[in-house]
């Protein structure tokens, strides 16, 4: 059984499936209100009801976090009736060249931004101002290992990811004085129907439960990044500090293939 969490009104995007879902049952429990957020109204709704069984009360809402304005005015409106003390931005989506082609093109890569990293942005935004004024609340933004160096086989999803890694960067360190946490959460691979999607190596592969165990642990704890395995990021790293040759002949050797969704 997971820890006990301090955390009393929760939002969590992408909440149908993966490590949201995930979050979203080990957080639900007596006096916990979560707002779960995702675009498939039958798996969200599974898991909203998983969640009701732990003990949660819960409001759902099938948005697409591209969706500003829309997705503004029920985090608003969920925020007034609980007001959040956590917000987890994980929504994603992960795509990449086709198997026969070099690049996978604008409409690929600029749809990865929009959800990844602006989704992000729509969902943490409209909350800056409760949470600066209540000065006591935490941020959870989900980027990944690979925001640390530049896959050749995904380059639209890596850019979304360094986009939130960094964005959550600067934001913790502006929010540092209004007492609002930010947590950088940079996770390798883990089991999910994303990663089902991905044709290749998983080097260091999580359980689906380990991986949200540890996502979990670390909000709770309140630190600033989250990061696993880091032996993979430390790899990363040192490819993006070698001579761009090298790393550049490194990383293309590790080969992989994403199916569409």
């Amino acid at each position: 059984m997971a820890r006990r969490s301090g955390f009393r009104a929760i939002v969590i995007t992408g909440a149908s499936s993966g490590l949201g879902a995930a979050l979203a049952r080990l957080y639900a429990a007596p006096g916990v209100t979560l707002g779960l957020v995702a675009r498939n109204v039958d798996r969200l709704e599974a898991v909203a009801a998983e969640c009701r069984t732990g003990g949660a009360a819960v409001q759902s809402a099938a948005l697409d976090v591209r969706d500003a304005p829309l997705l503004s005015r029920w985090l608003e409106a969920f925020d007034r009736d609980a007001p959040v003390d956590l917000v987890i931005a994980n929504a994603g989506i992960e795509s990449g060249p086709p198997a026969d082609q070099l690049v996978e093109g604008l409409a690929l890569a600029s749809d990865q931004v929009r959800v990844n990293l602006l989704g992000t942005m729509n969902t943490v935004e409209p909350l800056l101002p409760a949470l600066i004024a209540r000065g006591a609340a935490h941020i959870g933004l989900v980027a990944s290992v690979s925001s640390y160096r530049g896959l050749p086989y995904s380059p639209g999803y890596c850019a979304s990811k360094a986009g939130i890694r960094l964005y959550g960067e600067a934001l913790r360190a502006a929010l540092l004085p209004s007492g609002v946490k930010v947590s950088v959460i940079c996770p390798g691979f883990f089991a999910s129907p994303m990663t089902d999607r991905f044709i290749g190596p998983h080097p260091f592969e999580y359980r689906l439960d380990q991986a949200a165990s540890i996502v979990k642990r670390g909000l709770d704890r309140g630190q600033r990044r989250i990061v696993f395995p880091r032996l993979l990021m430390l790899g990363l790293v040192c490819a993006d500090l070698m001579p761009a040759v090298l790393g550049d002949a490194i990383v293309r050797r590790f080969h992989f293939h994403i199916v569409p969704g």
